[in-house]
């Protein structure tokens, strides 16, 4: 059964969860009922009334209900997920540590909380606690080990090409012409997210023709930012008029046409023909018997052995990357980045052997 691409389903999303094909989407934004508990109106201090959160769809009996409603979901959620998938879900301090347990509870493997700093929350109006000026968002894969899509390299250029930080800083709520407004001029969604929140989300995430679900569709931000990264999109929504809104915005994106070169921002090493260690020794390039040295540390050096595994002056033994994670307690490590072979007086990373092995076989080509 071949799954809808690039459509809004009308329906409860557990239910349409589960009637989509196991296995099937690549990544998944969540933006779910936040359970705010709001009992009565807010207002400002000169009694004007705040645009806040009064939907139906967010009002549960109790803490179990919400708690069983999210478990529902996210099992269904996962039902649909690849095992190189992954999920983002955001709420707020009334319900995102509940959703965390949960995740955790039905297998999700949480890989980050990112916290998204509001430029422009909304204040306060009666003094009594901190205003709310963040989110969180918990990104998690299907499973602990599984392999994700994890754009690192994109993910730097949004931060003076520095390693990507989990607190996220100026992105503004969705305000101006990007907030969708009723006849009359009201609000026409009351938790609309940034579409630069989501660009954010989707680029370091996914890859063009990826399929990204969003089960709260709402206003339809994921599936027009989506579009315009050239990412197929599926939407789950209950409401008609939802629906409606969300559908007129997405129609009327129109993203530039597709090219590999622009729009595919992997990192070129991964997008290149993969080179083993053991090509490197049975090609000459690194010899049977050979040193290398863990961090530039002589007191952490191995040997090749013929098999291209390496054996610690300890005796520990495996792979380039196996013994590296040994000597620093278990953390991941990429062996290419972090050996070295020792020439003269100086240190010449593995990942420089590689490159030059990939190039000869590019010019013989």
């Amino acid at each position: 059964m071949e799954i809808v691409r690039n459509k809004i389903i009308k329906g409860n999303c557990i239910e349409v969860l589960w009637s989509l094909p196991s296995k099937s989407v690549d990544l998944i934004f969540a933006d779910p009922p936040y359970n705010l508990q709001l009992e009565e109106d807010l207002h400002r201090p000169d009694m004007t009334r705040v645009e806040g959160v009064s939907d139906k769809w967010d009002r549960f009996d109790d803490f179990q209900s919400y708690d069983e409603f999210t478990a529902a979901w996210l099992t269904a959620c996962r039902h649909v997920l690849k095992p190189s998938g992954s999920i983002w879900v955001i709420g707020s301090y009334h319900n995102i540590f509940r959703v965390g347990r949960i995740m955790q509870d039905i297998g999700f493997w949480i890989l980050n909380d990112v916290v998204w700093i509001k430029t422009n929350p909304m204040p306060n109006f009666r003094g009594v606690r901190f205003a709310n000026a963040h989110e969180t968002l918990i990104w998690a894969s299907v499973t602990k080990g599984s392999k994700y899509v994890f754009n690192y390299q994109a993910m730097k250029s949004f931060n003076d090409d520095k390693q990507m930080r989990s607190d996220w800083w100026i992105i503004p709520l969705a305000k101006g012409p990007e907030r969708l407004r009723d006849e009359v001029g009201n609000t026409a969604h009351s938790t609309q997210k940034p579409e630069s929140l989501l660009y954010r989300v989707i680029l370091s995430s996914s890859n063009p023709g990826d399929l990204v679900l969003d089960p709260f569709m709402g206003s339809g931000t994921t599936g027009v930012v989506a579009k315009r990264l050239h990412r197929d999109w599926l939407g789950i929504e209950s409401d008609k008029k939802y629906i409606h809104m969300a559908q007129k915005r997405i129609e009327a994106v129109q993203p530039e046409e597709y090219n590999s070169d622009v729009f595919d921002v992997r990192d070129l090493k991964k997008k290149r023909n993969r080179i083993s260690f053991a090509t490197l020794v049975e090609n000459g390039l690194l010899g049977a018997g050979q040193k290398i040295y863990f961090q530039k540390n002589t007191n952490k050096a191995a040997v090749i052995k013929p098999d291209a595994k390496i054996r610690a002056i300890d005796g520990f033994e495996g792979s380039i990357h196996q013994v590296g994670r040994y000597f620093i307690g278990g953390s991941p490590c990429n062996g290419w980045l972090h050996w070295y072979v020792l020439q003269g007086s100086d240190f010449i990373p593995l990942d420089e052997f590689r490159e030059k092995y990939r190039a000869g076989v590019q010019r013989h080509q």
